[in-house]
């Protein structure tokens, strides 16, 4: 097994890459301190950790940090100033998610799309829940039943890496999601459950991104193999649910998105090889 050492090079290597390969990237501040002792890289690589010690919470992950392994970061900040600046830099995660996809998803055709219920409690307490209302949760419906929340839609490649992805209120529909999921792709063929069939976004989906959308009820005598072939983004949800991405300690949607984002990138750097297991 890899040791909690050799992932946290490999964590901080790629992201420390990536800054430095697009210095655009990393000039998000607007203060005379450009350039602190305590890098975005260290403090991204930190919140990766989370994923390799397998804990419920980025407090966890930062303490175990602290405890363990502090002269890997001698200028390691307090857990709320490292907070602080883990949300500030949440637009670099999502530059990080997509280059941690396989390198050779853009040469996919095949996609798969999909949505999951993310609840913010569990449902006892639905009747008096406040969490992250103002922010946009509501409720909404799943296979299991009724819960408050929101809905994380993705774009898969055949492999699992993740393309693209929305969090949307609990209530939105599937369909409505589909077609700004579909500009992360240029064209090919998209695998959706039922729950996504529907002439008019069939239309729109092959006029507007050139996308052939099947499910497996219009797969006739194929079902079988749309059924088996989608298969692969129910694992990529299960491999984020064991990041404990649907256990909510964000009291915000921004620190929820960046949460989620990070458990994305993780993901995928586990997916491509980037990170080994």
């Amino acid at each position: 097994m890899t040791s909690i050492e050799h992932q946290m090079t490999e964590i901080y290597c790629f992201v420390d890459d990536f800054l430095k390969a697009h210095p655009r990237r990393a000039q998000w501040r607007r203060s005379p301190n450009a350039a602190p002792s305590f890098t975005d890289a260290e403090v991204i690589t930190i919140a990766l950790l989370q994923g390799s010690f397998g804990c419920a919470t980025l407090k966890r992950a930062y303490l175990l940090v602290a405890h363990n392994y502090a002269r890997a970061f001698p200028s390691l900040c307090s857990y709320k100033q490292w907070l602080n600046r883990l949300h500030l830099v949440t637009s670099l995660v999502g530059h990080l998610v997509e280059a941690a996809r396989l390198s050779d998803a853009s040469t996919m055709t095949l996609y798969l799309m999909d949505a999951k219920p993310i609840p913010v409690c569990k449902p006892i307490r639905h009747g008096r829940v406040r969490l992250l209302r103002e922010d946009g949760a509501s409720f909404g419906k799943s296979t299991t039943g009724w819960f408050f929340g929101f809905k994380l839609h993705i774009i898969t490649t055949q492999r699992g890496a993740v393309l693209c992805a929305l969090l949307t209120p609990a209530n939105t529909n599937e369909r409505d999601v589909a077609g700004a999921l579909s500009w992360a792709v240029d064209g090919g063929i998209m695998l959706c459950d039922g729950g996504y069939r529907s002439a008019p976004l069939a239309r729109l989906l092959a006029e507007e991104a050139e996308l052939l959308l099947l499910t497996p009820q219009e797969s006739g005598q194929r079902r079988a193999l749309i059924s088996s072939l989608r298969a692969r983004v129910e694992t990529t949800f299960s491999q984020l649910w064991n990041r404990f991405i649907d256990r909510i300690f964000s009291r915000s949607w921004h620190g929820l998105w960046n949460t989620i984002k990070l458990k994305m990138l993780h993901y995928n750097l586990c997916q491509s090889g980037l990170l080994s297991a």
